[in-house]
């Protein structure tokens, strides 16, 4: 059924690719905007202030070179196709999470699946435990960075300890000289059970909110986009009661965030299974104004779990869950556990001033 339903959504799609790139008069410049977990992509080194182990030659895992650069082959591949059905080419911008180091970023980005594509790096290194960071990637050619900033989240156990986890990532710019800022998430995870955890997804919701209101307080126009694994889906408190993101375009309000992930998740589209339940914890979320746009600037036209063929599971236990590395302990050789997701901007080209 899921898998029908996708095919209906994708049918319907390209009618309205070919609906707002064929429109009499109308040409559009279509900008693309992705987040992808790309789950646990280590170095095979022990750095000693973390506890990354396992992925180590000698750990667990055995995480050998071998092992390492088919892992960005694989990541590099995935980022170089998402949305590429529409505007032949990778991404504009993409928030990653799970990245061990700049280093593993850098490898990636200059892997021959992405070199051509000049991509850019915003990295923070973050206090997490395991030693895993978020971070944005851009291409040079279509966004400038003016200002970047990692906020972190502070929360605490039931023996008033430290949990240490990830920072949240801003970075502000211009894409194609308009401004916008971009928020990369990792909130914490569900580990030790759903209802036990949600308070420290309902502090990182919190955080969140207080980035935003404070670029809006700023500038009230400021468009912005904050993406990430939520480890929520999009109708839990932590977007609903905290952050109050909208799924109806036609019930958003001023100043309110819009989430498109919200309709395909009540269609049963994920990016992620568990115990045979389909989760959308990866998301992107807009201010009203990249919505309700109007006049030259970029607004939201289509959103989408990425889901080639390539990414699911063919055979077994986990058939047409996500081909992720390692499964029940056993290195299977695939892609990551979460499928990205990603967003679409357009804006009408002007004659004669934009090429």
């Amino acid at each position: 059924m899921l898998y029908f339903m996708k095919f209906i959504l994708t049918f319907f799609f390209f009618l309205t690719v070919y609906h707002i790139t064929a429109q009499e008069g109308n040409q559009y410049k279509v900008r693309t905007i992705a987040f992808y977990n790309v789950e646990n992509l280590f170095d095979t080194e022990n750095d000693s202030l973390t506890f990354d182990d396992d992925r180590t030659p000698e750990g667990k895992d055995r995480w050998t070179d071998e092992r390492y650069w088919k892992k960005v082959f694989h990541i590099s591949k995935v980022l170089s196709e998402i949305g590429k059905e529409v505007t032949q080419t990778s991404p504009d911008i993409i928030g990653i999470c799970e990245v061990e180091n700049l280093g593993v970023i850098e490898d990636l980005v200059n892997h021959r699946n992405l070199r051509d594509k000049d991509y850019g790096i915003v990295h923070f290194d973050s206090p997490d435990e395991r030693g895993i960071d978020v971070a944005l990637l851009y291409k040079r050619a279509a966004f400038l960075p003016v200002s970047f900033a990692s906020h972190r989240l502070l929360i605490f156990d039931e023996e008033e300890e430290r949990n240490y986890t990830r920072d949240q990532l801003v970075v502000g710019g211009l894409l194609d000289n308009e401004k916008i800022y971009f928020i990369v998430n990792h909130w914490p995870s569900r580990s030790g059970g759903e209802l036990r955890s949600k308070p420290n997804r309902i502090a990182a919701a919190k955080l969140n909110k207080r980035i935003i209101d404070s670029l809006r307080r700023l500038d009230l126009s400021s468009k912005i986009i904050s993406m990430g694994d939520l480890n929520d889906d999009p109708i839990d408190d932590s977007l609903k009661k905290v952050l109050k993101t909208e799924g109806k375009k036609k019930r958003l309000e001023e100043g309110e965030l819009f989430n498109p992930m919200e309709n395909l998740f009540t269609k049963g589209i994920g990016s992620l299974a568990y115990r045979d339940r389909w989760n959308l914890f990866d998301q992107l979320l807009l201010t009203s104004n990249l919505v309700r746009q109007e006049g030259e600037g970029f607004r939201y036209w289509k959103a989408d779990v990425f889901t080639a063929p390539y990414l699911v599971t063919k055979k077994g236990r986990y058939k047409g869950y996500p081909f992720r590395t390692y499964a029940g302990g056993t290195y299977i050789g695939g892609y990551s556990d979460h499928f990205p997701v990603y967003v679409y901007l357009i804006k009408k080209k002007i004659p004669n001033k934009e090429k």
